[in-house]
């Protein structure tokens, strides 16, 4: 009897090992899939033509706007994406893009830039289903194409 006592307490120990195995896995894969899509500045050089097309939500005003990067986001006339934000900077973001890939970054603005939810401290990718905050105005990607 206690031989197949002793057989089952092994058969268990077996299984809970492999159960953290298999949970220390499933954690791993899930740390890695919720990274920030972060790309250092110094990748972000040549310029691969593209559209970004954006639905910009603003003051309570919607509108749609397509951009070529590299393009420049804030609240000067002469940025490519103007907005009437007073909490966003004269230059407050920039769209660029390397090898087919559309990225955004913050321009040391007073109230940074935020994608998805995150601050964006670094060079990111955009996709389709983005969200950029700046100041009050959100900005959804609608679609990033070859242009």
């Amino acid at each position: 009897m206690t031989a197949i006592f002793g057989a089952d307490i092994g058969f268990y120990r077996a299984m809970r090992l492999g159960s953290l195995e298999v949970t220390a896995a499933l954690a791993l894969v899930a740390i890695l899939a919720a990274r920030p899509r972060v790309r250092a500045a110094a990748d972000v050089g040549s310029l691969t033509p593209m559209e970004v097309q954006l639905d910009v939500r603003e003051r309570g005003a919607r509108r749609t706007v397509t951009l070529r990067p590299p393009c420049v986001i804030g609240r000067t006339s002469e940025a490519d994406l103007p907005l009437r934000d007073a909490e966003v900077s004269r230059r407050h973001a920039r769209i660029e893009t390397q090898n087919g890939v559309v990225y955004v970054a913050d321009m040391g603005s007073s109230n940074g830039t935020f994608l998805n939810g995150r601050r964006v401290d670094d060079v990111i990718e955009l996709r389709e289903g983005d969200e950029i905050d700046v100041g009050t105005t959100r900005m959804v990607v609608t679609s990033v194409r070859a242009g």
